[in-house]
């Protein structure tokens, strides 16, 4: 993967752990809410997978988060 898409990955990695932690939520119970399995969770926020747009949609219902705002580029 080039160093820039893997830039991008850890960036979303960072806000999808970040917001988890705001809404006091582990790991299970956002994949729970997403239905998706734990470890894929663990997966994204590691940056080690790339979410599919649907995959990003359900995520957004889960961490209660619009797409912009997980899509943006600012991390914090």
């Amino acid at each position: 993967m080039e160093n820039y898409e893997q830039k991008l990955l850890l960036q979303l990695a960072t806000k999808i752990k970040k917001r988890r932690t705001e809404l006091n939520i582990s790991q299970e119970k956002l994949a729970q809410k997403c239905d998706f399995d734990r470890t894929y969770i663990s997966l994204l926020e590691r940056a080690k997978r790339n979410p599919s747009y649907l995959s990003l949609l359900k995520l957004c219902v889960g961490l209660e988060i619009e797409l912009t705002e997980l899509l943006n580029k600012e991390v914090f």
